[in-house]
This record gives C-alpha cells, structure tokens and sequence, in this order.
C-alpha cells in the first residue's frame, strides 16, 4: 500500500524574519518610532527608510567594532555624535544594536555614550522622553547647532565616530568640522541638499570658466544643480584627505531608494595629503570659490 508523501512545511518565519529586521532589533522600539504599526505591520514609506538607517549602520556598525577592539578591555568610554538628528532614528537603532546590553550595564568595563544634536527643541524633548521609557541610559538629546555643538561642555574633547545622515546643504560641512575638532576617528556622511555651490556657479562665479565649454555643465538649472553637489563632496573629500583621512565613497541604498545617496565614509590615520589640500585650492580657484578656502575648508 502506497503512503502519501508526507509534506514538510517550511518552519513559520518570525515577525523579526517577516519585516527583515537586524538580529536583535527590538519590535517595541520600531512601534515607538512609528516604523511599525501598533499590529506590527510596516508600510511601503517606511520600509523605505528603515533600508537605508539599516544599510547605514552596517557601516557605522564596523566603525563601532574596531574602536572597541581598540580599546581593549578597557575602561573607556566609546562615543558616538548624531548630527541633524531629526527624531534621533539612527541614533536610537544603534543603540538598541550594538550599546544595549553591552555597554549599558554598570559592570561593563567599556561604557558607550550617544549624542543626538538637533535645532529642532521639540524634536529633542520627544526623543528624550522615549529614551526615558526605553531606558537607553546612554543617549543624550542637545538642542544646539553644530558649531555650539564643537563649544558645548556637555561633549567630551575627543569622540569615536560622527555620523550625519541626509544633513541638509553646508550642514555637512558643519559635521566635518566637529568631527575635525573632536578629533573623531570615524566619519560616516551621507550628504544632502548641496546648494550652496550651485548658487556660486548661477552668479558666474566661475569667470574663469565662463567663456569655455566647461561652462555648458550649469547652463540649465538641472545641471547646475548636479553639478554643484558632485563638486561640494569632490571638495569635501580632499579636504577629509588632507586633515588625514583616508576616505571612501559609495553608495548608501539603491537609486530607486534614494536620489540623496552618496556615503562619504572617512577613517583617520593621521597621514595628511599635501597633494589633496593642494588640488582642493586649485578646484576654488578654478571655480572663482577661493574665499572658501578660510571658512568651508581651513588647514587645521
């Protein structure tokens, strides 16, 4: 007699497997962000967001575990600094991710410490209040610009690694100068919104370009744009080479993600590029933006 074929079904996936989430993430906090539903569902919007504070902390996730292997057995202190923190969700998922319960405990010889900066006051009392509920101990919320950030005694002097995720126009450059002031070890940008430069070219700024064909490249307004974004990070990386950062640029997400998309990912090693600093002042120059030189990318 013939037995019917037994059919294995596949084990049931989790909630956590089902929405893709990284080991560890706690479903409470993505409610408490709004992330999720309160019926743990996620909508297309944020799903999208969610990616790309995900594909973000991969990085920032190895920034985080070479300080510690670093520094050893400790004690010490692994910091991190959040600018243009907006609701602070970078920040709270690298804390769910990688401080809690690691570095949060009182007998951990290393402890861990994040500070989101962001203008917005009520932004900050509402992340405030929930690190309260969640009890992320080791979060901190400041009302402060970035360059009250670089005075604030509320900041220690050195810190382990900055992030700014989509800081809009020069705010970018705001992080770099924290982070150069801060001596920061890491850096992890993902630029947003570069109009500055754009605006420059649209005066004729560029006079020593205007009657070439180079000037074709911001004509039309679109290209303007385009042009003056790839030029602002073309400048910030050699200004990051220069002030002794090896640097890195690639993706964050996928295109179809995000048009905001280039992560400038920079490691300090102490070895300053001359060569850098040199084709950085060659680039102003070219580009009639000289006056630059002192107060977007001074020699430190």
């Amino acid at each position: 007699m013939n037995r019917p074929m037994s059919r294995h079904r596949p084990p049931a996936r989790t909630p956590e497997q089902e929405l893709d989430l990284k080991p560890g993430q706690s479903l409470g906090l993505l409610r408490a962000l709004h992330i999720l539903t309160r019926e743990g569902r996620i909508n297309q919007d944020s799903r999208r967001k969610l990616k790309q504070v995900y594909h973000l902390w991969g990085f920032v996730e190895k920034c985080l575990q070479s300080r510690l292997e670093a520094m050893g057995q400790g004690p010490g202190c692994l910091t991190v600094v959040d600018h243009g923190a907006g609701k602070s969700y970078l920040g709270f998922i690298i804390y769910d991710l990688f401080f809690k319960g690691r570095l949060d405990r009182a007998d951990a010889p290393i402890q861990g410490q994040i500070w989101s900066i962001e203008t917005r006051s009520e932004l900050v009392e509402r992340a405030q209040g929930l690190a309260h509920e969640l009890g992320f101990t080791g979060m901190s919320f400041l009302p402060l610009s970035v360059q009250d950030a670089i005075q604030s005694p509320e900041l220690p002097a050195r810190i382990d690694v900055v992030t700014a995720l989509h800081a809009c126009d020069t705010a970018t450059d705001d992080a770099i100068a924290f982070g150069l002031a801060k001596q920061a070890q890491f850096m992890v940008l993902v630029p947003c919104c570069q109009a500055e430069l754009a605006a420059c070219l649209r005066q004729d700024k560029a006079l020593a370009l205007a009657r070439t064909p180079l000037a074709e490249l911001w004509r039309h307004p679109l290209h303007t744009r385009e042009v003056g974004s790839q030029l602002t990070n073309v400048l910030r990386c050699l200004y990051l080479e220069s002030q002794g950062y090896r640097v890195t640029v690639t993706e964050l997400v996928g295109w179809e993600h995000s048009l905001k998309n280039e992560l400038i990912l920079a490691e300090y090693t102490g070895q300053r590029k001359h060569s850098a600093r040199e084709r950085l002042l060659a680039l102003l120059e070219t580009f009639g933006l000289s006056a630059l030189a002192q107060t977007r990318y001074p020699a430190q």
